[in-house]
């Protein structure tokens, strides 16, 4: 069963890296911009990474790394569920989809410009799409799967105290 679960973590780890690609690819060469949500989209997937390099590395805490692997994805999943009823006009759009503070602090007038720019990309407007799909669906519909590839991974470990 472990050598299971190597086989999957070394997939997810795999798969990881190809998504953010993919991302990157669509950001910088396709020049389609992503919005805050997206961005926050891609934190389950760079976590992963290292994560599960650090189970390779360090070989210990198995368990315990691959449920925060698993704690992400599920974050993953509600934040994609969340960009897509923003989408579809279930939701509407939260202050983080509209503003780009950054680390920097800003007076009352510069929020006023950054909202007024159009720099700012709308969580409910879908740039780019795939067989028809945004992204967020897409995501969504992904990080459900490695959620529940996740909990297997897991209950695999418990198995085999």
């Amino acid at each position: 069963m472990l050598n299971n679960n190597k086989f999957i973590l070394n997939s997810i780890l795999a798969f990881s890296i190809v998504s953010l690609s993919i991302a990157y690819f669509i950001q910088y060469v396709l020049d389609h911009k992503p919005c805050d949500l997206c961005l926050i989209e891609r934190i389950p997937y760079i976590a992963s990474i290292i994560l599960i390099a650090l189970i390779f590395i360090i070989n210990k805490f198995e368990k315990l790394i691959s449920s925060v692997v698993l704690l992400f994805f599920v974050f993953g999943t509600v934040v994609s569920i969340y960009h897509v009823g923003i989408e579809q006009g279930f939701f509407s759009e939260s202050l983080l989809c509209n503003i780009r503070i950054g680390s920097k602090n800003l007076s009352t007038d510069d929020l006023l410009k950054q909202l007024q720019s159009s720099s700012v990309i709308s969580c409910k407007d879908v740039s780019f799409r795939f067989l028809g799909l945004s992204l967020a669906t897409i995501n969504t519909v992904i990080s459900v799967l490695i959620s529940v590839i996740m909990v297997k991974v897991v209950k695999n470990y418990e198995q085999n105290k």
